[in-house]
Formats: C-alpha cells, structure tokens, sequence
C-alpha cells in the first residue's frame, strides 16, 4: 500500500507543472495548490483506512460472487441430475409404452385369430346344418315320391286287377298272399 502511494506522489511529481517557468512552490501558482490538495486528499484516505475499507468491501463482494457461483453450480448440477432423472424416467414410460402397444399387438392378433377360428367353426356349423336340411329335405322328397309312387301303383295295380282277373282269379290270389304271409310271420 505504502509503495502504491509513493508511486503516486512520485508520479504526481513528474507533472508538467513542475517544467513551468518561476517558482513552483507558491500558493499563487495552481498546480502546486492542486498537487498539495491532492496528496492531502490521499492522505485523509490512508488516515481513515479508506484503501482497506475498499479492499475488504471488494473482498466480501468477490467472496459473495463467489458464493453465487458456488450456489449456480450446485444448482447446475442438481438440475442436471433433475433432467437426468426426468429422462431416465421418460426412457422407461417410453419402454412401458411401447410394452403396451406390444402386447396390444398380440393381443388384438390372438383376437383377430380367435375370432377367425370361431368364424370357421360357425360356417362349418352353418354348412353342416344346411346340409343336414338338404339332407332330410332330399330324403323327405325322396319318401314323398316313393309315397306317391306307391299310392300310384297300388291303384294301377288295383285298375289292371280289376280289368283283367276274373272272380275265381282273385280268390287264388286272396288265398296265395293268405298263404304268403302266414309263412312270412311264423
């Protein structure tokens, strides 16, 4: 500090006030009543610790400035850790998501497959029931006609019976069919 304002009293000796014509030390002339201001004015200064006064100030803002820093950087970090966090968490709702759209996936194929099988199964049933009415309709029509067929034979029979086979002719057969079946049920 000490040499810091001799540095400066020398360096405030050098002016150019001293390279002026006549006597410098004299109360008229300017310059040596503003140099004495001056370096009273320095010394008041040093007197009153004002250098360590703004040394200690300057001190204890860089120590506060420091203190921020410090403060910025731990919350630096903790935000780091916090998106750190919140994209470890991101990375596994993602994970979980595509999860569940892969099991959606399967599911709904199982479903689409299950559904094509109870499809089948239905048209088979489906098949099976109307062949089974064709069937019985084709053997409903087929005894329909066996029926008719009978019923018209039996009356052509009757017709042709009836024209051609005399009295005598008809008791023989009465009596052979008789006969006929009497061995048919014993």
């Amino acid at each position: 500090m000490r040499r810091a304002l001799a540095a400066l009293i020398a360096a405030t000796a050098a002016t150019p006030a001293l390279a002026a014509t006549g006597p410098f030390i004299s109360l008229h002339n300017t310059n040596f009543v503003v140099t004495i201001a001056f370096i009273l004015f320095l010394g008041i200064l040093v007197y009153f610790k004002v250098p360590g006064t703004i040394a200690k100030m300057l001190d204890k803002r860089a120590e506060g400035i420091r203190e921020e820093l410090n403060e910025a950087r731990a919350l630096r970090e903790e935000a780091q850790t916090v998106l750190a966090s919140f994209e470890r968490k991101q990375k596994e709702v993602q994970a979980q998501a595509d999860r569940i759209v892969a099991t959606a996936k399967e599911e709904a194929a199982l479903a689409a497959d299950q559904a094509k099988a109870d499809l089948e199964k239905s048209i088979a049933r489906r098949l099976a029931a109307a062949q089974d009415q064709i069937a019985s309709a084709q053997s409903a029509a087929i005894k329909d006609v066996r029926d008719r067929a009978i019923t018209i034979a039996v009356a052509a029979a009757k017709d042709v019976m009836s024209k051609q086979l005399t009295a005598a002719a008809r008791a023989k057969l009465v009596e052979e069919s008789i006969a006929q079946v009497e061995t048919k049920l014993h």
